[in-house]
């Protein structure tokens, strides 16, 4: 994982600026002169997305650093407490940054690029992630803003006012939840922009991302986020429209390619490993216990069965989860105990699957070694596979020596086996993935043209309002209601049919062959024939809108 932390596989041009899509770059805070940039045509990266960060490869004068995502020092950007959000806005390369439009960036920490340590410190629980969604669109440049935090992976997605601020905001945050120093985070996370950051989660829900490539648990993770989503402040059209449609992609691609035939999850590959380190003699006798009866451990109880298993005891708190995995595998016994019964249980078992939610240690070094030893039939060592994150085991516990000690970043060696013909089959997803992108890219571009309308229409109306009154002002003052309602109607039914063709012009709904491209242009046109870009920009009465809010909020 050092090693890999240093290099990420870009699909940009190692010279291309910031403001540009930029693919997979892993930002260093210190030490930078000790990392590359390699880069690789789009059309095979599929092929390298298993293992792109697992290249070493020397620094050589051939190799150009990348420009780093956060520049600004702090020696260059004044502090909070001596500047507004809006003052930032104006003292920083205003006329750049003025004209800057939304962004939406991704800042992960995956299974690539940080070890497990790491990102289960990361992890946000999902009854969290409303609560999370809300303290990041708190942040002067974030809009909105979306969680994806599962075993491999913790992604902040948001829509930043600013790339520079929205990424250094988003990163402190992270650094205050998880208590560790920005420094460190720069070393292992994942930055990602417009374009790059929605074909990542479009990879990510079809399965091209994960450990185990084509695994079908990811989709049903991303689901989840637009469901905890819904009704949430922050989770607005630009994200919630990016992961409903990553949703989409994720189904077309299992529907349309065959990259989920015959696929394993994380929990599978969990039950292979086990077995793979269990002597094949000790496959049907070796006692199990699972250690939480969610998702993962019902799965976990299914592989187990799969492979011959026919007594499983499983340890949650209430038993009426099991209820309809009993229902489902009537030829296996699945025995429920207590969570008061877990070292009493772990004591009789020879292998132990963790696979709970809890943010606590379940298992330390010193109730392990109390245990009572395996027997020799089984290998004569005790094995803990731990596919929990945060981890259940401590790490200490793999330290003694009739025990072994599995983790989520142990089960490469399992899924390494079916890896090169499931590349093959990422292929034909990436083609699917590519047309989805730009489907995507060319919706929320068209987004753009909302605030060139609402200009629009409001320069009219100032217009109408104030000739309204002009005339109205020469005629007789006991003019009849009925009267001046008519001539009202007059002057917006003029404005209306004035408009009408403009707004047509601007609209991007499919119902026309008119182009993105055309569309744009358009906004541009009108933008300077009526000077609508003299304004207050629109990223700017984002800001004040902020400051203003944020302004009441202290105040009261």
């Amino acid at each position: 994982m050092a090693a890999a932390s240093a290099f990420a596989i870009s699909t940009s041009s190692a010279h291309s600026n910031l403001n540009s899509d930029t693919r997979f770059k892993i930002d260093h805070c210190t030490n930078l002169s000790s990392s590359s940039m390699l880069c690789f045509p789009p059309r095979t990266r599929a092929l390298f997305n298993h293992f792109r960060y697992r290249i070493a490869v020397p620094q050589t004068p051939s190799f150009t650093l990348c420009p780093r995502c956060d520049l600004a020092s702090d020696s260059e950007i004044p502090s909070k407490s001596n500047l507004s959000a809006l003052e930032l806005l104006k003292s920083s390369a205003a006329d750049r940054y003025t004209k800057e439009t939304s962004s939406i960036l991704v800042v992960g920490f995956n299974y690539h690029t940080a070890p497990i340590e790491i990102r289960e410190k990361l992890s946000v629980p999902e009854a969290q992630w409303p609560q999370a969604i809300d303290e990041l669109c708190a942040l002067n440049h974030i809009e909105e803003a979306a969680v994806l935090s599962t075993c491999n992976r913790l992604e902040i997605y948001v829509v930043a006012l600013s790339q520079h601020r929205g990424i250094k905001e988003v990163t402190e945050w992270m650094s205050k939840i998880s208590s560790v120093p920005v420094s460190e985070l720069c070393q292992h996370r994942v930055l990602l922009f417009n374009k790059d950051a929605t074909q990542h989660l479009f990879e990510v829900s079809s399965g091209l991302d994960s450990l185990v490539l084509g695994e079908g648990q990811i989709l049903s993770q991303v689901k989840q986020v637009v469901k905890t989503g819904q009704g949430v402040p922050g989770f607005n059209r630009k994200i919630s429209g990016l992961f409903k449609h990553a949703i989409t992609v994720g189904k077309r691609v299992r529907t349309e390619t065959s990259i989920s035939t015959g696929s394993v999850s994380v929990s599978s590959a969990a039950v292979e490993l086990a077995m793979m380190k269990l002597p094949k003699s000790a496959h049907d006798s070796a006692k199990m216990l699972v250690v939480g009866a969610g998702k993962m451990g019902k799965l976990v109880i299914r592989h187990l069965a799969a492979k011959g298993s026919r007594r499983i005891v499983v340890v949650n708190r209430t038993e009426d989860r099991l209820n309809s995995i009993r229902e489902e595998l009537k030829d296996v016994e699945i025995e429920y105990r207590p969570f008061s019964q877990l070292l009493t249980c772990a004591g009789e078992a020879d292998v132990i699957f963790t696979c709970t939610a809890l943010k606590t240690l379940l298992f330390s070094k010193d109730q392990v070694q109390a245990l009572q030893p395996v027997a020799p039939e089984v290998g004569g060592k005790r094995l803990f596979v731990d596919i929990s994150v945060p981890r259940n085991v401590g790490s200490c516990v793999s330290d003694i020596e009739s025990v072994r000690v599995y983790n989520v970043d142990d089960l490469e060696e399992v899924v390494a086996a079916n890896k090169e013909d499931r590349l093959m089959k990422a292929m034909e997803a990436q083609a699917i993935i590519e047309a989805e992108v730009e489907e995507f890219e060319a919706w929320k571009d068209s987004l753009e043209t909302v605030p060139t309308i609402k200009k629009l229409r409001a320069y009219a109306e100032r217009i109408r309002a104030a000739e309204l009154e002009k005339c109205l002002s020469k005629m007789c003052d006991d003019l009849p209601k009925s009267e001046k309602k008519a001539i009202y109607d007059l002057s917006v039914g003029i404005v209306n049919k004035l408009l009408h063709g403009p707004m047509q012009h601007l609209r991007c709904d499919g119902t026309d062959n008119r182009g993105l491209n055309e569309i744009l242009e358009n906004m541009h046109a009108l933008n300077r024939i009526f000077s609508l870009d003299t304004e207050i920009s629109v990223l700017e009465q984002k800001v004040r809108a902020k400051v203003k809010q944020q302004n009441k909020q202290v105040a009261s």
